[in-house]
């Protein structure tokens, strides 16, 4: 399969938690990993700095070239993101961009030759363009033009034909083109003039699955049919009250679409309509979200991944028998990017965990072993230095019990109390999950307990859980905050007056809400977070059209519910900040604008409060490069070294 996931899907999924009687402290035994990082916490562990944590690389990706010899691979590194060719056989990996500046990530190689495809932005600015790199290392960019955003939709079964969606005629909305592979001409297939969201193309490309967004709890699905006379989306999930719908592929003959919905339960279940019968029926059902699900190309394979407690539980299964594949020992962790060659012999996939980041595996399917192809940790780092996370839970001010992962540093003790930083995820409606993060184990190396909180509002965790925060933002999923203090303070092993706050994009603002709106926490680090919400709504980028009732459901709209937007803003409530404050943006990002932190510096700034501000003027909405990812994290724990420790 040359394609996974024929596009992103940002499913909005949810859990029913109930009210009551408190949860444990935890809700699981310690886990072995667990018990074998207490009993080496009496060895010494070295500490690393921040550049030795990001000289761990960092690889996704793993379209199977058209000979069976090579995968498409994304590293960085080279200090930012290009994309490599890595040989199955286990020889030195072939270098295919070049870029210094501007991260390049890699997409599919063409099913016939040695060509392949990728895309990159500007400087962070996600304005993606979708290129091709040529045998003889030359390129072409397949969406030229100014101010437009393009995305790669998938291969025509023919292997003659490719899919690119772009907003060059209509910035706010998505065309889909077919591109001819020989000369790169292409056609559009479909005029987006009502804000469809682009799912799934089929294989034979007469389908193509489209959902609307009606409201955060609420959307569709439609199909066109390409042949018909008249191109027209029909609404195939017709329901009563709010249903959420999106795609996940097509089966390889492109009779049926499979499709997400959590209009049977609490949970995204994956359901089949079959587009000549009409009928719906049942296909994949878990006790968890259904994330995604995908076939290898002749539909021999089916993936399925489901989110199991912030960890992903991979399927494999042969359709041919229906039985499951049984893979040979292999290094624990989450399954990630499986994928298969042409002719199905050979599968490659990636492993990840707390203590170590995605290595590339392949496994020649029948045989006993599986292949490991990289080794990402930094030279000198073992996974041993590291730290397992435990999923644990703790009630909150209305006794709703929330999901948090905990990380207990090897040196803390009852005899050595550490420091603690409670790190909120972004969103709204992310999800802490497991998983090698160096942000988070630099700052445990550095004795730093974590607890990544899954706040009411947190995907993962049923819908009704995800919705306990519509319109609540900086009230009920703060005090999840606020009591996520509370529970790391009756650990024996934490100093319980000496614990931050941090978080990245809406973490950035609950954090900064829990210094503007409580005085439970000792200092804060925003990285680039909301603190004007008025602002930030009104300057949405133009291409989020399609779901920007959804984010007015969630948040508020800022013409009619400007006054309370105003109330739980933190920059109009400056005055309130006591605590230090680390501040981190990059100067390009479209979604939380520059001036949000610029204001909130200044506004700090006035109230004599200690601040610190890191402004990065080559990135966006995360940061791409290596030296400003590692120049980031040496602040955060100078910052915390300072306020927590001394």
């Amino acid at each position: 399969m040359r394609f996974i996931s024929m596009f992103p899907i940002v499913a909005i999924s949810l859990l029913l938690v109930a009210c009551g009687k408190p949860a444990p402290e935890t809700t699981q035994p310690a886990a072995d990993a667990q018990s074998m990082q207490q009993a080496s916490a009496k060895a010494e562990v070295p500490t690393f700095s921040a550049e030795t944590f990001y000289n761990t690389v960092t690889l996704f990706g793993s379209s199977i070239n058209h000979d069976g010899t090579a995968v498409l691979v994304t590293s960085d590194e080279s200090g930012i993101f290009n994309v490599y060719s890595y040989p199955l056989d286990g020889s030195e990996p072939t270098q295919l961009t070049n870029s210094t500046t501007d991260a390049m990530m890699g997409v599919s190689w063409f099913p016939k030759d040695g060509r392949m495809l990728y895309t990159a932005d500007q400087g962070g600015n996600e304005l993606n363009h979708v290129y091709v790199r040529l045998e003889d290392g030359t390129t072409q960019d397949l969406t030229p033009g100014e101010n437009l955003k393009a995305m790669f939709g998938g291969w025509h079964e023919d292997d003659m034909h490719f899919y690119v969606m772009t907003n060059e005629r209509d910035n706010r909305y998505f065309d889909v083109y077919q591109y001819n592979a020989e000369d790169y001409s292409r056609e559009m297939v479909f005029e987006n003039n009502t804000g469809f969201n682009v799912d799934a193309i089929s294989p034979n490309g007469r389908y193509m699955a489209l959902s609307r967004t009606n409201s955060n709890a609420d959307s569709d699905l439609f199909l066109v049919d390409l042949e018909a006379e008249a191109v027209e989306p029909q609404l195939i999930t017709p329901t009563d009250g709010n249903v959420q719908h999106n795609a996940y592929t097509f089966t390889h003959d492109s009779s049926k679409l499979i499709y997400g919905t959590d209009g049977h339960g609490e949970f995204y279940q994956a359901w089949a309509y079959d587009m000549a019968s009409e009928e719906h029926s049942e296909h994949f059902v878990a006790d968890w979200d259904v994330s995604f699900l995908y076939f290898s190309d002749s539909g021999k394979y089916q993936v399925v991944g489901v989110n199991a407690d912030a960890s992903t539980e991979l399927t494999i299964t042969d359709t041919t028998t229906g039985s499951e594949v049984v893979l040979p020992e292999h290094p624990p962790g989450d399954l990630r990017g499986v994928n298969f060659s042409d002719d199905e012999t050979t599968m490659v996939f990636y492993v990840n965990s707390d203590v170590s980041p995605s290595n590339l595996m392949f496994w020649q399917v029948g045989s006993e072993n599986v292949v490991q192809l990289t080794n990402t940790l930094a030279e000198g780092m073992e996974p041993e230095h590291l730290v397992h996370s435990q999923v644990i839970r703790y009630p909150s001010f209305d006794l709703l019990s929330i999901p948090a992962l905990l990380y207990k540093p090897h040196q803390a003790s009852a005899e050595n109390k550490v420091p603690a930083v409670i790190v909120i995820h972004g969103g709204p409606g992310g999800q802490a999950r497991k998983g090698y993060s160096a942000m988070i184990q630099h700052l445990i190396n550095h004795g730093y307990a974590l607890l990544g909180v899954n706040n009411r509002g947190s995907s993962g965790y049923g819908k009704t859980f995800f919705h306990l925060d519509d319109q609540r933002h900086g009230e009920d999923d703060l005090q999840d905050i606020v009591y996520g203090k509370k529970y790391l303070q009756t650990l024996d092993w934490v100093d319980p007056d000496r614990i931050a706050v941090m978080g990245g994009s809406y973490g950035g603002y609950l954090t900064m809400a829990a210094l503007a709106f409580t005085d439970e926490f000792d200092a804060g680090i925003n990285i680039f977070g909301v603190t004007n919400w008025v602002r930030t709504l009104e300057s949405i980028p133009p291409w989020w059209e399609s779901f920007r009732q959804s984010l007015y459901d969630e948040l508020g709209d800022p013409a009619t519910d400007g006054e309370r937007l105003r109330r739980i803003s933190p920059l109009f409530h400056a005055d309130n900040i006591k605590a230090p404050v680390l501040v981190v943006q990059g100067a390009n990002d479209p979604r939380v604008l520059q001036v949000e932190s610029d204001e909130m510096v200044e506004a700090i700034r006035a109230n004599n409060v200690p601040v610190e501000y890191v402004l990065f003027d080559d990135e966006g909405h995360g940061f791409s490069s290596k030296a400003n990812r590692i120049e980031a994290q040496e602040a955060y724990v100078n910052f915390l070294n300072t306020h927590l420790k001394q």
